[in-house]
């Protein structure tokens, strides 16, 4: 479902591998707090301090993930088309 809207609103979906630990870093500092059970909900970073919701920790590394994956392969690929590029495609 997210392809083909990110495809119709022309904007770009990367998926963020299933295995990486999203919920066991801290998205403040970095460090690796290691794996928790499901029943931890909120847990302090034993490196900085900053206290972390799991599932918003979770949610902002999963964000920044897909931001550094991206800007990779920018790198390494010839540049896309903008956003208007696929309506024009359409009206031709």
């Amino acid at each position: 479902m997210l392809e083909y809207k990110a495809a119709r609103y022309g904007r770009t979906l990367t998926k963020v591998d299933r295995a990486f630990p999203s919920s066991q870093v801290c998205s403040a500092c970095g460090h690796r707090d290691g794996p928790k059970p499901p029943r931890i909900r909120a847990w302090t970073c034993s490196a900085c301090g900053t206290r972390h919701d799991r599932d918003h920790n979770a949610g902002k590394n999963v964000k920044y993930q897909g931001r550094r994956m991206r800007a990779a392969a920018s790198r390494t690929a010839p540049p896309t088309p903008g956003p208007g590029a696929l309506a024009r495609q359409r009206a031709r």
